[in-house]
């Protein structure tokens, strides 16, 4: 059980894919030239977060980011989380994130399950369905450190599935996320922490830096939360690389210390087996 240094590349993301593409690169080196494990980029950070690109910038596997992303990993001897991106799947088009080992190697991928069909008044209107599949199975992989649980966006909103990984041993969920302008200043924090706390994980919500001129505007404020509820860094709305040590003492320290997943009541209640991808 060994510590271990992470950075979140809260981006500025433009309609053009190959700059979108440079910079992720840029701030990956950049990130690992600090002596980090695991890099994070956002949510969509190859494309605009807008029913109108998503076919248009939507690659199959592999691709041309995900082959960045794994030459990337490889050259850095880093793993990536690599935010997400709209996938191609024969007729469907998905919001998937990709996780690559320090060899380069696919080790997770996260189809957003919970599509983003939302409709506040004098807030904001947009519905993922128009143009997105939805994907059906929690995801967690092992490392070299502890298990990770990767979600995107919504699916953070549902904590049952944050529940079912930390179930499945989870010490670290990361959340690639593009909350707006009207759900992030009321959630965004909140949320977090509570996740954090409820499932006694590290929680990263990484989130695209906020473009004004954007047709959506991220809130940006990537975040870092310890099991404790800490906020243990967090970015302004701003383009920039944040970074945390993790400590899984202090995870398996609180889980002992205060045993929340130990008193669950499951004579009363059972949360049903969604999977693992």
């Amino acid at each position: 059980m060994k510590n271990f240094k992470i950075a979140v590349c809260q981006m500025a993301i433009s309609e053009n894919k190959e700059e979108n593409l440079k910079k992720a690169k840029e701030m990956v080196i950049k990130a690992s030239s600090n002596s980090v494990d695991l890099v994070i980029l956002p949510e969509m950070f190859n494309c605009p977060y807008d029913n109108s690109f998503f076919p248009r910038f939507a690659e199959i596997f592999p691709g041309e980011t995900t082959e960045l992303l794994s030459k990337l990993a490889k050259q850095q001897s880093i793993y990536i989380v690599g935010g997400s991106i709209p996938e191609r799947d024969g007729e469907n088009i998905f919001n998937t994130s990709y996780t690559f080992d320090r060899n380069g190697k696919v080790i997770g991928k996260h189809r957003k399950m919970h599509l983003f069909d939302i409709d506040v008044e004098d807030g904001i209107k947009f519905k993922e369905s128009d143009t997105l599949g939805s994907g059906n199975k929690a995801t967690v992989f092992e490392t070299e450190f502890c298990k990770i649980g990767v979600a995107i966006c919504y699916d953070m909103r549902f904590p049952e599935l944050m529940r079912l990984m930390a179930l499945k041993d989870a010490e670290l969920i990361i959340v690639p996320a593009a909350f707006n302008m009207t759900t992030g200043p009321a959630h965004w924090h909140s949320l977090a922490k509570v996740r954090a706390m409820d499932n006694q994980v590290y929680f990263i919500a990484a989130s695209p830096a906020r473009k004004l001129d954007s047709s959506y505007i991220a809130y940006g404020h990537s975040l870092i939360v310890d099991p404790w509820g800490k906020t243990v860094n967090e970015a302004d709305e701003n383009e920039v690389i944040i970074y945390a040590d993790i400590d899984l003492k202090k995870v398996k320290k609180i889980r002992e210390q205060l045993p929340l997943l130990k008193h669950r009541r499951e004579d009363v209640y059972k949360l049903g087996e969604l999977g693992i991808h």
